[in-house]
């Protein structure tokens, strides 16, 4: 069976060094890329992300990306986003109200409530629901590592995945929905619990 292809997209947010390290050894065959020419013919894309919705979302639409990732997705081909990756398919979000989303999946992106200490930054656990396919192997309960203010409030029931919660909200911080798959958790800063979530999703994009 031959490597998965992978394109880990550069356009110039996230953390893309430990990012393509985990992806690597989680036994794809990924190239960083901030062409969005040579990330069409990839079996799979990975968008990561950090930081201010805005910014990142300016930085993403200036990339030329978007129309890539829309084809890319509208063919139900494997897709992953990390973290700001996942906030930017949302419609909205209420760290930059005015700026638009990708508006793939139905929600919005929310700041956690007053009150409580943001951001969260360190390590809380995954509870699996719906769909486990991301997390196949990995015990109910499983710590991984989060760097969050916002949390997506999903409004698309279809939407399947993990759970978590941290100042009294609940959220769904791994989702599947097809072949598109994103994680509000860091998996490349989760150690062994994060490599195996890797491991899975290029073993996803087999199928």
């Amino acid at each position: 069976m031959r490597p998965v292809k992978l394109a880990l997209i550069d356009y110039g947010a996230g953390n893309l060094h430990s990012v393509h390290k985990a992806l690597e050894y989680s036994g794809a065959d990924v190239s960083i890329t901030a062409d969005p020419a040579d990330a069409e013919g990839a079996d799979a894309l990975v968008l990561p992300g950090q930081g201010h919705f805005r910014q990142v979302m300016e930085a993403f639409l200036e990339s030329g990306f978007e129309p890539v990732v829309r084809a890319h997705l509208a063919a139900e081909r494997p897709f992953l986003g990390i973290c700001v990756g996942l906030q930017l398919l949302m419609a909205s979000s209420e760290e930059a109200p005015g700026v638009p989303g990708l508006g793939v999946l139905a929600g919005t992106v929310k700041r956690f409530p007053k009150g409580v200490s943001v951001p969260q930054m360190g390590w809380n656990q995954v509870f699996k629901t719906g769909d486990p396919a991301l997390l196949a192997g990995i015990p109910d309960g499983a710590f991984v590592y989060f760097a969050n203010s916002y949390y997506v409030d999903f409004s698309d029931e279809s939407v399947s995945g993990t759970t978590t919660e941290y100042g009294g909200v609940r959220f769904k911080s791994a989702v599947s929905h097809g072949q598109l798959y994103a994680t509000q958790f860091h998996p490349e800063k989760s150690q062994v619990v994060g490599l195996k979530v890797l491991a899975n999703f290029c073993t996803l994009t087999r199928l």
